[in-house]
């Protein structure tokens, strides 16, 4: 049975049944394009394909492999959609034009019936990897990334969801292999690593409209100047656990990936963004990259 369609068959379901603020039922197909803006799309792409990346080099197989797309798909679009519902109020207040909920082009619950809808998918396609992968990925990056929308945003703990789920994810893959094992201890330390460092940058552009809105994360306390200077320093420490970690000697290509990983943080997160910038997410995203080309190159290792 195929899995890779959950993805347009959900867009569908969703232009059926989502809700207007009235509460009536809408059929029309406006909704698609506006649910896509509001899923974090380029994200969850990226996620989505780094982690398919991942089982295929650590020996899934095609459908092994397609399993674990699907279901971190699905995942990573219910933590989009519950991050727009949780936050519509405060996206309001300060104006944020590239949010549909925000602007009023979706209703909140829509939002919230989009965030349940690909959750309840997740689990079957989760479980598909079998009971112990599905657990970890539920278990882990699923259900952290929901607490962070829902509570540990506004906290000191903001970057814990993000190291559990991150971290998580190579469990996800060799618990699903033919012959289930845990990670080894570097792929999940680095994947942790870079999911701290994916934080600090996500939050820069937008950590004065988040001191105004209440929310007071890690980021948010330590300030602008402080985050761009974490961020490269966790996310090169990540590539270096990737590059020191792994049984062997590390090869010039290994430090010459360090280096260039190194150029790309700085570039990102040095230089200041303008006004909502996302620049330093983008980075953040290079950079992870090229950690998970590292990763490939290791993938028999990893398990």
């Amino acid at each position: 049975m195929s899995v890779m369609p959950s993805l347009p068959w959900l867009l569908d379901y969703l232009a059926q049944v989502s809700l207007h603020p009235s509460g009536v039922l809408s059929r029309t197909t406006h909704w698609v394009p506006v649910l896509l803006r509001s899923c974090h799309l380029e994200p969850a792409l990226a996620v989505t394909v780094f982690v398919t990346a991942l089982a295929v080099a650590a020996g899934c197989g095609p459908a092994g492999s397609a399993a674990v797309a699907a279901a971190v798909l699905a995942g990573q679009l219910s933590i989009g959609w519950c991050n727009d519902a949780a936050d519509a109020q405060r996206d309001a207040t300060c104006g944020r034009a590239d949010k549909p909920v925000a602007t009023g082009e979706l209703p909140p619950r829509a939002a919230a019936v989009a965030a349940g809808t690909a959750l309840g998918l997740c689990v079957p396609l989760s479980l598909l990897s079998g009971a112990a992968a599905g657990a970890a990925h539920l278990g882990g990056m699923v259900a952290a990334g929901w607490t962070y929308n829902l509570r540990l945003k506004h906290t000191v703990l903001s970057p814990l969801p993000y190291a559990v789920g991150f971290g998580s994810l190579p469990a996800f893959v060799t618990l699903g292999l033919p012959s289930p094992s845990w990670p080894a201890w570097w792929a999940v330390t680095a994947g942790a690593l870079l999911g701290v460092g994916a934080h600090l940058v996500n939050v820069l552009p937008d950590i004065e409209n988040d001191l105004a809105t209440g929310v007071r994360g890690l980021p948010q306390r330590l300030g602008g100047p402080a985050c761009r200077w974490l961020a490269p320093m966790v996310m090169l420490t990540a590539v270096g656990v990737l590059v020191a970690g792994p049984p062997g000697a590390a090869k010039t290509s290994d430090w010459v990936l360090a280096a260039a990983a190194g150029i790309v943080a700085a570039a990102g997160t040095a230089v200041p963004s303008k006004g909502r910038g996302r620049w330093p997410f983008r980075a953040a995203i290079v950079v992870a990259g090229m950690a998970v080309a590292q990763l490939l190159v290791r993938g028999s290792d990893m398990a």
